[in-house]
């Protein structure tokens, strides 16, 4: 078996995650080929140039590229000849039957198993249903030339973004999942993992099913608690509780932590939607009525959240939706990022819109991904001209340049003075004292 200094890595899949994963393993010191059918792509990858916006990961990939220990192709052949361990990092995005479209992952199979014709680990991280790593380790055993000793693992990727280099070079845990009896993946994915190891970051060795099910279900969890707190902040608004005082209290359960625990808009992204609609289909398809019954709640109250945001924002108006101009700053999902997938800032946008509002929309790295998806919106260069002649104003992504906006300042460039908070994450009280009327989402304001 190659040593951990000689292992070469395959990464098959350029997007976010490809990317993200062959520029960190390279930084480790591993040889890495990433591979996208792209040409576009490869030839930019390959000019040391991100077409994704994280933090750091420009100079990261850059520094890779010219150290040498990382390039791009389009060519299977290649990979197949080059990698003792292929990282799968294709998307699987929803389905139109609020499935998971899987087509990227058997695409893989189909151009990469028959050409492995020596020992290798072939490593799926893409997230994807349960009892799918079974499938395909059964279609890797009759595709790939007899005597290949090609063996498939899954260890499932738990990126944040925003800080997914940090998560791909320190995760919390790493899981690794495999078949009964399989000695000689686990030993070549540990070799993989050994810098983790070294740092006392958990290597955890699991089935495949459960591999699987880990990173489903801590997306779950995660939508869950953001739910939990939402429902929370609308009981606060009824009964005129603190939803930022409760969710301290809460947080100071150890059982409970208080990571997740700020109201707001709710959960959006490429990853927490699509991982709860796949659970409920997988949920649907097993026969377990248990995980089917809150999960569809937990989605009922994400959605219902952002038209409730929608509600209020009218109320505000009010209902003069045709007459008033609304700035929405914050298009990405979250900060640090320019995904807008399943965006609640942008969905909200959209809303009032489609009611008649003229909407101006800012961001500091989502504006083009966001016009590519809702061309009838208008779009400022800046948060001044987004804001200039509001009737009101929305912060829906907590950028920090939005955070730290001067509320006197920014009053005299406005129609109204009215702000909604839809993240929580202004000083209500300086913001009051300026002149503006203001409001969160189940916070207690005077």
């Amino acid at each position: 078996m190659a040593s951990p200094e000689r292992l070469r890595l395959t990464v098959i899949g350029c997007g976010y995650l490809g990317i993200t994963t062959a520029a960190s393993f390279a930084s480790l010191g591993f040889d890495v080929l990433g591979v996208d059918i792209d040409p576009a792509r490869v030839t930019q990858l390959n000019d040391g140039v991100s077409p994704v916006y994280e933090p750091g990961l420009s100079d990261l990939l850059a520094a890779q590229i010219s150290s040498g220990r990382l390039r791009f192709t389009t060519s299977y052949e290649t990979a197949a000849k080059h990698g003792d361990v292929h990282l799968v990092c294709v998307a699987t995005p929803a389905g139109p039957d609020a499935g998971v479209d899987l087509s990227q992952v058997n695409a893989v199979a189909e151009s990469l198993f028959p050409l492995l014709t020596r020992p290798c680990t072939v490593v799926g991280k893409s997230t994807v249903p349960v009892g799918t790593a079974a499938t395909l380790a059964q279609r890797l055993r009759s595709s790939a030339p007899a005597g290949a000793e090609a063996h498939l693992a899954w260890s499932p990727e738990f990126l944040r973004e925003g800080y997914a280099i940090h998560d791909t070079l320190s995760p919390d845990r790493v899981v690794i999942g495999v078949m009964e009896d399989a000695d000689r993946p686990v030993k070549m994915l540990r070799e993989v993992y050994a810098n983790h190891a070294d740092r006392g970051i958990p290597v955890v060795v699991v089935d495949l099913a459960t591999a699987e099910l880990a990173k489903l279900s801590a997306n779950a969890f995660l939508a869950t608690k953001i739910s939990f707190i939402n429902a929370m902040a609308e009981i606060c608004e009824a009964t005129g509780a603190d939803i930022d005082s409760l969710s301290q209290v809460l947080g100071m359960d150890a059982r409970i932590g208080p990571r997740f625990l700020r109201a707001g808009v709710g959960f959006g992204g490429g990853c927490l939607p699509k991982d709860v609609r796949g659970f409920l289909a997988s949920a649907d398809d097993l026969g377990t009525p248990a995980a089917l019954s809150f999960l569809r709640e937990v989605e009922a109250i994400n959605q219902r959240q952002r038209e409730r945001v929608v509600q209020r924002a009218g109320t505000l108006l009010e209902d003069s939706w045709a007459r008033s101009r609304v700035a929405v700053l914050g298009a990405a999902f979250k900060p640090g990022s320019d995904d807008v997938r399943d965006s609640p800032a942008l969905d909200i946008a959209a809303r009032m819109h489609l009611r008649g509002a003229q909407v101006v929309v800012h961001d500091p790295q989502a504006m083009a991904s966001a016009r590519s998806l809702w061309p009838s919106l208008e779009y400022a260069p800046s948060t001044r001209l987004a804001c200039q002649g509001a009737d009101l104003l929305l912060v829906l992504t907590e950028w920090p340049e939005y955070v730290a906006l001067d509320p006197v300042s920014l009053a005299t460039h406005v129609r109204h003075a009215r702000v909604l908070d839809g993240r929580n994450c202004l000083d209500a009280e300086a913001w009051t004292s300026a002149g503006w009327t203001y409001r969160g989402v189940g916070r207690r304001t005077s």
